[in-house]
């Protein structure tokens, strides 16, 4: 019988709080834990910790939470130590997201262990000269970098590194893939994402003024933490196109997806913060796909990957208003045709095949190591 490898799997987010990494992380976890013996050490976010204690009561892994405190350098060293003391125990490290690159570097400075570096984007391009610089030496020290898109990877170009790999993000196809033969007449947009700079809702709605002109009944759907939404109350108002959106919050999976089937074109005009803050793929294109809803994102992101221009939607430039109306166009007089390609190209995407693509990273360092 085939032994099975011991992967501690590092997270800087993770379920059941809302966020791409965590989602990415959580879904790596649970597809690798049905062959290999998964542990994740991530922080516990609730005061009480028990909606995370009930989350991981359910899970096929291990779940080991750390509290995170109000001063991020005790937390950071509270989980520090738990995974220097978890590192003894297992074959390979995966770490994912900003501070959980650094305890790679540090785990790999006190002692010797395989790590995989999973970068999203947003980490690799800190406005912080000193923590940009010591996120570039863990880099340099990993085992393996694997990227969630190929705009992630060229942010690293500079680095020279050797040992590099792109996996886009993945997503669990729970339905039957559908598509729709027409949009609504009362055209539905929809972003799901934290109400921030980096999720683009701000762009959306300053191309709302020429999308109401031609479709009057227009609607546009933001679902997400609400963390912006003043900034982009204002905006709407302004603009005179408040009555034609619909702040849900933060909602729950079943009304999101039911709010992701009934939309027709999901928006993403992400675009890149003064911070550094990118978007490295765009999950929720994917799962906005699996309901035959095309979608429009910006170009020069990680959503390149996510969207087959011209097939399952369109890139655009977010700042573009014209070129943003007329994807929408475009999409709305064909829509049966980016439906249909859109439910169809999601396939590729299902963590049952992306899984086996970390599997031979995995297994090959692994293996290496016990070579050694």
């Amino acid at each position: 019988m085939k032994k099975r490898k011991k992967i501690l799997l590092i997270t800087s987010e993770f379920p059941p709080q809302p966020g791409g990494i965590g989602q990415h992380a959580f879904d790596l976890a649970y597809h690798l834990a049905q062959t290999e013996y998964v542990v994740v050490l991530a922080d516990q976010r609730s005061s009480d910790g028990n909606e995370e204690a009930d989350f991981d009561a359910q899970q096929n892994f291990q779940v080991k939470r750390t509290t995170r405190y109000a001063l991020l350098l005790f937390t950071y060293i509270k989980r520090l130590i738990l995974a220097i003391k978890l590192a003894n125990k297992i074959d390979v490290v995966l770490v994912s997201g900003k501070f959980s690159l650094w305890q790679g570097g540090l785990i790999r400075l006190l002692k010797y262990k395989p790590i995989i570096a999973i970068i999203h984007g947003t980490e690799v391009l800190l406005a912080n000269t000193y923590f940009k610089k010591l996120t570039d030496r863990c880099l340099q020290s990993f085992d393996h970098v694997i990227a969630v898109s190929n705009y992630t990877l060229r942010l690293v170009d500079h680095l020279g590194l050797k040992n590099t790999s792109v996996i886009p993000n993945g997503i669990r196809l729970n339905y039957q893939l559908s598509q729709k033969a027409q949009a609504s007449q009362e055209v539905q947009l929809i972003t799901v994402g934290n109400l921030t700079q980096r999720k683009g809702q701000h762009n959306v709605i300053r191309a709302l003024p020429r999308l109401v002109e031609k479709y009057p009944t227009l609607k546009y759907h933001c679902v997400g933490i609400p963390t912006d939404k003043e900034q982009l109350i204002q905006l709407a108002d302004q603009l005179k196109v408040r009555n034609h959106i619909v702040f849900h919050g933060r909602v729950n999976n079943q009304d999101k997806e039911r709010l992701l089937q009934q939309a027709d074109i999901f928006m993403m005009l992400s675009e890149r913060t003064e911070c550094g803050d990118v978007e490295g793929f765009g999950i929720a294109i994917l799962e906005a796909n699996q309901f035959g809803t095309p979608a429009v994102g910006s170009i020069s992101s990680g959503v390149e990957d996510a969207i087959q221009d011209g097939y399952s939607g369109f890139l655009v430039d977010p700042h573009h208003s014209q070129a943003v109306v007329k994807a929408v166009e475009s999409i709305l007089e064909n829509y049966e045709f980016y439906s249909q390609h859109s439910a169809s190209r999601v396939k590729a995407f299902d963590w049952k095949h992306i899984i086996y693509d970390y599997r031979i990273i995995i297994d090959s360092i692994v293996k290496n190591e016990r070579l050694n």
